[in-house]
């Protein structure tokens, strides 16, 4: 997914001034009698407060959340956009309810839409130029709701305009050794229209809806695809180019795209809610989710921000009553224009880098809550499993029987590890979503919490309403998650863990567990790389090294927290401690990585595009450089991947060190 920077203009700079002085000076008291937040203060999590707030967590106002949130189309700055952003506003300033302060932060983005009066469409046309047959331009009106007046055509943003034309073909995913593959086959893709299915590539590479694409598929001529690229819209899958004689086109029917999307600058808003810290207010647990949808969006993005608001709610009567406030401060915050490219949560990272890199403690994202009611499902860096791991097993999973949600997850999605036995598999990021900037591009410990299906049951990678305008409230109520159990259950997760990063003494966050991720990484290049890097005179050797040192530097930092968890530690020592573990995610930085991608600078987490799951940069350089001979840039590019990595490695374990050791 591409990432689109518009410089902010009009309320920019007081947007700047305003956060600014939010996150910048917490430590101010509200009153003239409030005591001034102290370093030494004893707090701790309280396990009180953390059941108030896990038995606080009401499914039903999650529900009555949700119903207000999807009553409408909210696309990215329409109207009903910028009435949600009062909502928010509303909420986080209820004199009951509300939180220390909120605000919007306005920006002037470049959006992407359809032409009213000329709809994107795509045709069947004969030799004379002569339309034969028109692709779906609009969702069918099942419901009464996809054809209301704000539900926008399906459409692709940022598609250029143009009118492109020619036989068809089928690509698979895609993806570069896709069209490698159909070049192989003997096919000329010059001036051809290409056909491909979801994953692979990034899905905002694609458009085309699967009911038209059956009706193209399924008359496809040419040779068999191979076994690999057979589907299940329920016909045998050709190559192409163009249709069979026998089928419901004529043979020499070509495929016609018309595009006719424009361009506009539009105003879009980050709504940013803030809990401020008692005793270490310069020090964040951010929490947020988008608030646009294509359509409805009761799935995506608005389940995600009906448990917002829920657990915003419950902290925010704790702290109106004077029953709670965090040791470290708490944002709540709501992206704009997360479809169109994490647009908002880019700006927020961009405009406040430095403050954000050296004070954020973690980022949780809620987008799709829950995507159905099997199990959760967690994605994150090594260092949070921990503390998800220590929520889950303290909270009851919905549903019949007496599982907690830890016992109910391992039953779905495990793993076996070398430190722990079975535990449940905690998946990796990708950058799908608004934790993108913060993990790619800032280097903060991040992680994105759904309910989701049993996959031993389908092979589907998303919900079946996804992006469409049969994402609805009723969908939700009546379908995916009857009586919001699963909605509750993600809030009290995701309560849990804020509570537990916020209130800690010691941040829950373990970055021994980093050395599974490397040593598997370290074992994947040895065994399928090894060979091939010998042959060109390349040594896994420094690598070896570097995730040696980084093993025992982290086991080091495990003994010496336990030690001071023990006794009576000196708060300011328990500080350099707890920042040692918050900036160990940035020492994996690295902005020259992948010039080609300017926001992918986590030498771990980068997009891989080879096949060997291993460092990504390592992995990508490995798999370009394959036919090349020794000597080549390609393989001058390998020694440079591997050495950026051994850095990395050993920069972090440098960051694990004793403070007063350089």
């Amino acid at each position: 997914m591409q990432w689109t920077k518009v410089l902010g203009l009009g309320l920019g700079a007081a947007a700047l001034l305003g956060l600014g002085i939010i996150l910048g000076h917490f430590a101010i008291p509200k009153k003239a009698n409030s005591p001034a937040p102290s370093i030494s203060a004893p707090q701790d999590l309280d396990l009180e407060i953390l059941e108030t707030v896990m038995g606080q967590l009401d499914a039903h106002r999650i529900r009555e959340n949700l119903r207000e949130l999807s009553r409408e189309p909210h696309l990215a700055s329409s109207p009903r956009d910028e009435d949600l952003v009062q909502l928010l506003l509303q909420r986080w300033k209820d004199p009951e309810s509300g939180l220390d302060s909120a605000e919007a932060f306005t920006y002037e983005v470049l959006l992407s839409f359809p032409s009213q009066e000329q709809p994107n469409v795509v045709d069947i046309v004969g030799p004379t130029g002569d339309i034969i047959h028109s692709c779906h331009r609009t969702e069918e009106n099942v419901t009464g709701e996809q054809g209301g007046p704000d539900v926008i055509q399906p459409y692709a943003a940022y598609a250029p305009s143009g009118n492109p034309q020619g036989l068809l073909v089928y690509a698979n995913h895609g993806t570069e050794d896709d069209f490698k593959e159909l070049q192989t086959q003997g096919i000329k893709l010059e001036g051809t229209i290409a056909l491909t299915r979801y994953g692979g590539v990034g899905r905002g590479d694609k458009p085309i809806g699967f009911q038209d694409a059956r009706d193209l598929l399924c008359n496809l001529n040419g040779t068999s695809a191979p076994t690999t690229w057979q589907g299940a819209l329920g016909c045998h899958y050709r190559l192409g180019p163009g249709f069979r004689p026998d089928g419901n086109f004529s043979a020499d029917s070509q495929v016609n795209v018309s595009v006719y999307n424009r361009l506009e600058l539009r105003n879009s808003s980050n709504v940013l809610g803030i809990i401020r810290g008692a005793v270490e207010p310069d020090r964040y647990v951010l929490y947020g989710n988008h608030r646009d949808s294509w359509v409805h969006g009761a799935v995506d993005p608005s389940s995600g921000t009906a448990v917002l608001l829920e657990l915003s709610r419950v902290l925010g009567t704790l702290l109106k009553k004077g029953t709670w406030r965090p040791r470290r401060s708490i944002v709540f915050a709501s992206w704009g224009a997360e479809e169109f490219g994490l647009i908002g949560s880019t700006e927020f990272t961009e405009e406040f880098f430095n403050k954000l890199q050296e004070r954020t403690v973690a980022y949780i994202n809620v987008d799709i809550a829950v995507f159905a009611n099997a199990t959760l499902r967690v994605q994150g860096t090594p260092p949070v499993q921990s503390v998800v791991f220590s929520a889950t097993k303290e909270i009851r999973s919905p549903g019949p029987g007496d599982l907690s949600i830890y016992d109910n997850w391992i039953r779905y999605f495990n793993r076996s590890s070398p430190v722990y036995g079975l535990v449940p598999s905690l998946g990796s990021l990708g950058a799908g979503s608004d934790y993108a900037p913060f993990i790619h591009f800032l280097g903060i410990s991040s992680m994105d919490i759904a309910y989701t299906y049993d996959r031993s049951k389908t092979s589907a990678r998303i919900y079946p309403t996804y992006h469409t305008a049969f994402d609805t409230f009723d969908y939700v109520d009546k379908f995916l998650d009857p009586g919001f159990s699963s909605h509750q259950a993600v809030a009290r997760t995701a309560g849990s863990i804020i509570l537990r990063l916020s209130d800690s003494f010691f941040l829950p966050l373990k970055v021994s567990d980093y050395s599974e991720t490397l040593r598997s990484f370290l074992q994947a290049a040895q065994q399928d790389l090894g060979a091939l890097l010998e042959q060109h005179s390349i040594s896994l050797g420094p690598l070896v090294t570097a995730v040696e040192k980084f093993e025992a530097e982290a086991a080091a930092l495990g003994q010496r927290i336990s030690m001071l968890q023990k006794g009576s530690p000196d708060p300011l020592q328990v500080r350099m401690l707890n920042d040692q573990l918050m900036l160990l995610e940035r020492s994996f930085l690295n902005p020259r990585a992948f010039p080609e991608e300017r926001y992918y600078s986590h030498v771990l987490w980068a997009a891989r595009t080879g096949s060997v799951a291993t460092f990504p940069g390592l992995s990508n350089a490995c798999s370009r450089a394959n036919d090349t001979a020794s000597g080549s840039e390609a393989w001058a590019e390998v020694q440079r991947q591997l050495s950026i990595v051994v850095t990395a490695l050993e920069g972090a374990a440098a960051t694990l060190r004793p403070v007063a050791d350089l």
